[in-house]
C-alpha cells in the first residue's frame, strides 16, 4: 500500500539527507510519495529526487513569503493524492532500516486502518558528527509525551509546553498528545483532519490531539519507533538553522510572526473554548470533560492533574 510522507522544509540542510535516508532505509520505497514544501532562500538550489523509484512533489517558497510552520504543512498536505497511508515529518530526519513496514504494522496490529487511530510522538534524537549519524538516545521501550514538569496555563492563552517520557515497555500505549513532526496515520487524516493554516506553531499539536479525540480517533505511543529526529542543538557539524522568526528573516516580511503567533494563540482560545471553526473545529463523538478526565489537561478550567505529567502506563 502506498505512504505519503508530508515534509515542511525552512531554510533545512538537512532536507536532502532526510529524504534519500528514508528511501535508503525503506522496505519499499516505490510506494513512497513525499510531498515537500521547500521554504528557501533566492537562488537556493531544488532538492534533488532521492531515486530508488519514489515519487516527490515539492512546492518551492521564498522565505520572505513563508507564514508559518502549519501553513507550510497544511500545503505539503494538499500535495498528498489518496495514498492509503500517510506519515508527516519535519525535515531533518534519521530512519532505521524497514522503517515504512515497521510502521504500517504497527498500525495494523492496533487495527487500523479500520480503526480510526495515528501513532505520534516526539522521536529520539540523532546527531550528524564528521558525515556519519550519531544516535544520541536509543531508548528501545516508548517515548511518552507529558506536559513539562512544573508547566501550567499562562494567563493569557491555552499553550502548553510538552516533552518525551521514556517509559521501560514493549507494549503502545495510549497517548494524549502528539509530535507534529512524527505523525502516522491511515490516509484518510488528510480528509477529515486538513491541518490548520491559521496556527502558526506553538500549539498546533494540541489543537490537533484535542481535533483527533473529539473526533473519536486514538492516538498512541509505539516501542522501538523507526524514525529519529535531529534537534536544533548547534555544533562543529551541524550550525543551527535559521528558524521562522529569526530577526533576519522576520524583518522583510509585512507581517512579523509575533503578530500570527497572537493571532494563532487567540485561535487556539477559540478551538478549546468549542467555537465554530468548520472542519478544523472539535468533533462531537467525545468531549473536552472527557479529554479532562483521559489527560488530566481542564482546558475550560485551565487547570491540570498530576496525570498529565505522567505517561500513561506510570499512572496509578
Amino acid at each position: 500500500m502506498r505512504l505519503f510522507v508530508s515534509i515542511a522544509s525552512y531554510c533545512d540542510p538537512v532536507l536532502a539527507f532526510t529524504l534519500r535516508r528514508a528511501v535508503a532505509a525503506a522496505a519499499d520505497p516505490r510506494r513512497l510519495h513525499f510531498g515537500v514544501v521547500d521554504q528557501s532562500p533566492a537562488g537556493t538550489p531544488r532538492v534533488a529526487h532521492p531515486g530508488g523509484g519514489c515519487r516527490l512533489s515539492q512546492v518551492r517558497l521564498g522565505v520572505e513569503d513563508a507564514r508559518g510552520p502549519c501553513w507550510a504543512r497544511a500545503i505539503a498536505m494538499s500535495l498528498h493524492e489518496g495514498e492509503e497511508w500517510f506519515l508527516q515529518l519535519d525535515a531533518h530526519m534519521d530512519f532505521d532500516a524497514g522503517w515504512d513496514e515497521r510502521l504500517v504494522a504497527a498500525a495494523r496490529a492496533l487495527g487500523a486502518p479500520g480503526r480510526p487511530l495515528a501513532i505520534s510522538t516526539y522521536p529520539a534524537a540523532f546527531r550528524l558528527v564528521q558525515g556519519g549519524v550519531v544516535r544520541d538516545t536509543l531508548t528501545r521501550g516508548v517515548l511518552a509525551q507529558v506536559v513539562k514538569p512544573g508547566a501550567s496555563f499562562e494567563a493569557g492563552h491555552p499553550v502548553l509546553p510538552f516533552q518525551a517520557h521514556p517509559v521501560d515497555t514493549d507494549a503502545p500505549l495510549p497517548a494524549f498528545h502528539v509530535g507534529a513532526g512524527c505523525l502516522f496515520a491511515p490516509g484518510r487524516i488528510v480528509q477529515q483532519f486538513p491541518y490548520d493554516p491559521w496556527l502558526y506553531f506553538h500549539g498546533e499539536e494540541q489543537a490537533l490531539a484535542l481535533r483527533l479525540y473529539t473526533h473519536g480517533w486514538d492516538v498512541f505511543h509505539i516501542p522501538d519507533l523507526p524514525i529519529h529526529h535531529q534537534y536544533n542543538e548547534p555544533g562543529p557539524d551541524a550550525p543551527a538553522r535559521p528558524l521562522h522568526w529569526d530577526a533576519a528573516h522576520d524583518a522583510d516580511r509585512e507581517v512579523d510572526w509575533w503578530t500570527r503567533e497572537r493571532h494563532s494563540r487567540a485561535r487556539l482560545a477559540r478551538l478549546v473554548a468549542g467555537k465554530d471553526l468548520g472542519v478544523y473545529g472539535l468533533g462531537a463523538m467525545r468531549t473536552l470533560a472527557d479529554f479532562a478526565a483521559f489527560s488530566g489537561i481542564d482546558y475550560r478550567a485551565r487547570t491540570m492533574g498530576p496525570q498529565a505529567y505522567l505517561p500513561m502506563r506510570a499512572r496509578a
